[in-house]
């Protein structure tokens, strides 16, 4: 499998987990099925640092991601409802096409009608009822928990005599270590 790389928004760190979420029919939703392995990166240009975080995900509980979906603003979730994410698609106006007639949807039958089961992608793997009513969650989005069990410290420096420092958990213990830049 070859290395993928994309930007997420982090949504929150607790318990010892770095948790985000995606669509789980994305490529990257498909590449941490199949491989668990994981790897972030925060990087500061103007301080000229970063940490590298690696550990293994695990899928968060249907009902965070549903908590999450519900959490965004209404733009949001249309433009997610807007985009198999990851799909060829002929040009932007069909993308601008969906997202509007999802907006006018939302403003004639409320927000909540644009998580109406008919209107996924894919068929509905869960439901649930929150506030009285029932929403309609596919495997569109999903969380996952990056549990790290390596953190890599980096300063840069202007003589290229970088500052590098890892921490690798090994049977329960963090072992710390200087690197070579």
């Amino acid at each position: 499998m070859r290395p993928s790389s994309r930007m997420v928004l982090l949504k929150s760190y607790a318990n010892h987990y770095f948790t985000f979420y995606t669509n789980f029919n994305s490529r990257k939703g498909h590449e941490l099925q199949e491989n668990p392995n994981a790897c972030m990166l925060f990087y500061w240009p103007r301080v000229h640092r970063q940490v590298r975080i690696e550990g293994k995900v695990t899928k968060v509980p249907n009902e965070d991601a549903v908590a999450y979906w519900n959490s965004r603003p209404l733009a949001s979730r249309i433009g997610s409802k807007s985009s198999e994410q990851s799909k060829v698609v002929p040009n932007r106006e069909f993308l601008l096409n969906k997202q509007k007639a999802l907006e006018e949807l939302a403003e004639k039958d409320g927000p909540d009608s644009i998580t109406k089961p008919d209107l996924w992608h894919v068929s509905p793997i869960i439901s649930i009822y929150t506030n009285h009513t029932h929403y309609f969650l596919n495997q569109l989005m999903c969380g996952f928990a990056l549990k790290p069990d390596y953190f890599e410290f980096w300063q840069g420096q202007s003589n290229r005599l970088h500052d590098r420092i890892e921490f690798r958990e090994s049977d329960g213990q963090w072992i710390i270590q200087r690197l070579s830049p």
